[in-house]
């Protein structure tokens, strides 16, 4: 692989995000997810213009590049018409396919999303389906989400929803066609290949860990390991 300064440059989202950064901060001023995070937008651009390797793999191994919340604040704000999402864009992906995700406790939980969210598009055509959720694996959600699911009819259908049903509405039953449709979208664009790079990385972090690791399915411990891992050192300056 060449230079990863040009790899980044041939990610549209990093061209388009990364014109002129004069560093003055107001990307950061803005962001959200710098007022939760020891994150700063305007350092993750300072560090990528450097065009060095060895600082770019820096970034892609750190926790910092999955704290972006991605809403774009940034790009609203700059006056050089950067937007740093893009660029925090280009990173991530590069982090997945070089495997370096698997370096940082943020960047493994990939894996979780993408067995969670991810599949949830082949299976049923949602990402959040409702009845695919445990409650179990979500505690932030309190009893609501226990109550839904046991009381799924009813809620749907004051909702103007049907689940699994033919028709209209939130939750309707996508036709097998349609889902047979959608894996091919992601076949030919390069999504299923992507799935199985961080499949691939994943697994091989397991082995690194000692973990038990299956190809499918949340009942291993590397998927419990990086679901539930918590070093609660997120808001320490890593960049």
């Amino acid at each position: 692989m060449e230079n990863l300064y040009n790899e980044l440059m041939k990610d549209v989202r990093f061209e388009e995000g990364l014109k002129a950064c004069m560093n003055c901060g107001v990307c950061t001023a803005i962001c959200p997810a710098a007022e939760f995070y020891d994150y700063d937008p305007r350092k993750v651009v300072d560090a990528v213009q450097l065009r060095d390797d060895d600082e770019i793999i820096r970034l892609l191994k750190s926790e910092t590049i999955w704290y972006c919340g991605e809403c774009m604040s940034c790009k609203t704000r700059c006056p050089r018409g950067n937007t740093p999402g893009f660029i925090i864009m280009a990173l991530r992906t590069m982090s997945q396919k070089l495997g370096y995700f698997t370096e940082s406790e943020k960047g493994r939980q990939q894996l979780a999303i993408k067995r969670t969210v991810g599949e949830n598009i082949f299976k049923y055509g949602y990402c959040a389906a409702t009845y695919a959720v445990n409650p179990k694996m979500h505690p932030e959600q309190g009893p609501i989400w226990e109550y839904i699911l046991e009381n799924t009819d009813d809620v749907f259908e004051r909702l103007g929803g049907q689940i699994n049903g033919i028709g209209t509405g939130p939750l309707r039953k996508i036709p097998q066609d349609a889902l047979d449709e959608l894996k091919k979208i992601f076949d030919v664009t390069g999504g299923t290949e992507f799935f199985e790079t961080i499949e691939k990385h994943s697994k091989a972090k397991a082995a690194e860990m000692g973990l038990q690791f299956s190809s499918e399915g949340t009942d291993n411990d590397y998927f419990v390991e990086v679901y539930t891992a918590n070093s609660g050192s997120h808001n320490s300056h890593d960049i």
